[in-house]
């Protein structure tokens, strides 16, 4: 790039807070990520199912990631921030100081993240109310939501957590009012995770039915009472505090926030896909779904009227392009049970040992062994005879059922680095034939989707990609940034800088196309049957824990 291009160049700062690792980019105009930078952040597992993170750490996290990226960058240039994280709930006092979500009372353990499943007594009692706003979240309300969370504060810490807590956030929001001081909430997070609706705001009927009658009496300022749309300018930007705290110039534009997975489905959803001889190039948005993979996965789906989806959430106006309706699908664990199999497998030592020695990563190297053990057959087609029902944090979408277990079927005495290999393709595969199981239930309720657009960790493994393309039967691209989500993040600081007249304007210049991977048709009939037996786990399942529960 010339000197004299780049130095006419405008830039915008995405921040993404995932789930164990804050990152930052510096992305211009056209969408190219110029500089990277993350770092790690903690989390405590007090007890099972108990997930907590520091908001402080957090924060800290987010200025050192972003003084990296915009170091020796003329700060002139640099017009607007766009934040994105999990939808954790951040609890601070009348003073906004952070509140102890734990029974230690460790006031820095002021986030319940979005794994948490302590809540799962709470929110049976809000699903047996069946109260109309949970039609907008597939019919049933997952535990991992906000007001189960909030319930069990009330239950279990009435003094010492919810009696003080002055502000209820979701990551995303606390971090805008981190930057700017203002406490308003992003449509995004309130609608998808909150139950506010975009026509009629909150539902005072459904806090008093569910027990948190205290939040309506204050007009919700815990929870939020003034709502932007994801992308519109917060307050005067970036206090001087927030400023110095990020190494950026005071008055910078801040965007109302994206769960991150819908940030990553804004960096890659609107890509111009001309030239890739791909069905969805003369269709509308609609025909496309984005797929976030990371340590879960999510899928997001547009229209422009209402699909109401049964386990899927949604249908949600404007939370992710504004205009169109979102449904959001999901699966909550899968990056995280790929390292769960592998890690826990008996001959992980082995493998970790000879990736080391190959300079490859342990996937990589997987990948490699793969492609040895599998002679004359199609790699995928190693596992006829193993198959792995992927729900061991319980099932998202499309069936609503977090007391669901994971099953492998089909393991051997054998213990080597061949049985590991096998039972990671497997899992991988279970992945892809769950993400099937989702996409046929969204087109059963009256989408139209042709094309798979990926982004996020897992996406980076080509053996992933080619098993969501060969298993679902669609094309799948991948964008030319491999961190969509930053870019998508980056997207909301354009936006909020006034340089793009709409989201769909930024997403449209921003997003790129990298490379598109196609479906091998010729295994179709292979995968049709891993996905009859994939149904049928479920199934043995629900008919063995029926026969135990007559016990």
């Amino acid at each position: 790039m010339h000197s004299k291009k780049q130095a006419s160049l405008k830039y915008y700062v995405g921040i993404d807070v995932g789930s164990a690792s804050v990152r930052a980019a510096l992305v211009d105009e056209f969408g190219t990520v110029v500089a990277h930078a993350d770092q790690p952040i903690q989390i405590w597992e007090p007890q099972p199912d108990h997930y907590e993170q520091s908001s402080a750490d957090i924060w800290a996290a987010c200025c050192l990631v972003t003084k990296k990226v915009v170091c020796g960058v003329d700060a002139s240039r640099i017009r607007g921030v766009g934040f994105d994280a999990t939808c954790s709930l951040v609890v601070v006092d009348k003073q906004f100081q952070p509140l102890a979500v734990n029974y230690e009372g460790q006031n820095y353990r002021n986030v319940i993240m979005w794994m948490d499943h302590r809540a799962v007594s709470q929110v049976e009692r809000i699903n047996a109310t069946q109260h109309r706003v949970l039609s907008y979240v597939g019919g049933v309300m997952s535990v991992e939501m906000q007001p189960p969370k909030l319930l069990w504060i009330k239950e279990n810490l009435q003094e010492s957590c919810w009696e003080k807590a002055g502000y209820f956030f979701d990551l995303p929001d606390f971090l805008s009012w981190k930057a700017t001081g203002v406490t308003a909430r992003s449509l995004c997070t309130v609608v998808c995770k909150w139950t506010y609706t975009s026509d009629g705001g909150w539902d005072d009927g459904f806090w008093k039915m569910i027990g948190l009658e205290d939040l309506v009496k204050d007009k919700y300022e815990k929870i939020g009472n003034h709502v932007l749309s994801p992308g519109e300018s917060v307050g005067k930007g970036l206090t001087p505090e927030a400023a110095k705290d990020l190494g950026l110039p005071a008055g910078i534009a801040v965007a109302a926030s994206l769960i991150d997975a819908h940030a990553g489905g804004l960096g890659v959803i609107g890509a111009d896909v001309k030239g890739y001889n791909l069905p969805c190039e003369n269709e509308p948005i609609t025909s496309r779904v984005a797929m976030i993979c990371g340590t879960s996965s999510c899928h997001m789906g547009v229209s422009e009227t209402p699909i109401f989806v049964p386990g899927v959430w949604g249908p949600y106006f404007s939370a992710m392009v504004p205009g169109l309706w979102l449904n959001e699908g999901g699966q909550s664990a899968t990056g995280k049970l790929i390292d769960h199999m592998v890690r826990g497998h008996v001959a992980f030592p082995e493998l970790q040992s000879k990736a080391a020695a190959s300079a490859h990563s342990i996937y990589t190297y997987l990948n490699s062994h793969l492609d040895l053990i599998k002679k004359s057959l199609p790699v995928g087609f190693l596992t006829v005879d193993l198959h792995v029902w992927p729900d061991f944090h319980g099932n998202r979408s499309p069936l609503t059922d977090l007391t669901l277990k994971g099953m492998v079927v089909g393991l051997t005495l054998s213990r080597g680095l061949d049985e590991l290999a096998l039972i990671y393709l497997a899992t991988i595969q279970a992945i892809a034939l769950g993400t099937r199981h989702i996409l046929e239930t969204m087109q059963a309720a009256g989408h139209h989707i042709n094309t798979l657009f990926l982004c996020g960790g897992l996406s980076k493994n080509p053996l992933f990609v080619q098993m969501h393309a060969d298993i679902t039967g669609k094309p799948v691209v991948l964008s030319k940034e491999v961190e969509s989500v930053l870019v998508g993040a980056a997207i909301l600081g354009a936006c909020a800088s006034g340089d793009f007249v709409s989201i769909q304007e930024a997403m449209a210049k921003m997003g790129k196309v990298g490379r598109v991977v196609q479906p091998n048709h010729e295994h179709k009939r292979f995968y049709d049957k891993k996905y009859e037996v994939f149904l049928k786990l479920v199934e043995h399942q629900r008919e063995y824990r029926s026969i135990m529960n007559s016990f």
